[in-house]
């Protein structure tokens, strides 16, 4: 939680599969990566929110709302922004629940053939 602040926090319920899920909306606090400095850039805005997947709690879904920040260098404009790589590549799950789901599948494959 060093780089998030939770913001909201829902039990939801999806109609169609009668099944409730949680979502927890996270936004990225503002402090500038190691190496850049206030003096020269400024808060500009967030990037769009992007939706994932995590391990399930309870039993019931938990998708994570995430926030980015980005800053833009005040004299040339430019604009920065972190890297996460918990998120995994082209995936929609967290990086270690795709690791588990990859885990898994290889675990039934060896034994359910």
């Amino acid at each position: 939680m060093e780089y998030f602040t939770i913001t909201s926090y829902q039990i939801l319920c999806d109609i169609q599969k009668h099944r409730e899920y949680y979502l927890i909306e996270f936004e990225e606090n503002n402090n500038l990566p190691k190496g850049y400095s206030f003096a020269d850039y400024e808060t500009k805005d967030f990037t769009n929110s992007k939706l994932i997947q995590d391990f399930p709690l309870r039993g019931k879904p938990v998708f994570l709302s995430i926030k980015k920040r980005r800053w833009r260098h005040k004299e040339t404009g430019i604009t920065i922004k972190r890297d996460f790589t918990f998120i995994a590549d082209s995936s929609k799950f967290t990086q270690d629940l795709s690791d588990f789901l990859k885990d898994a599948s290889q675990y039934a494959r060896r034994y359910h053939q």
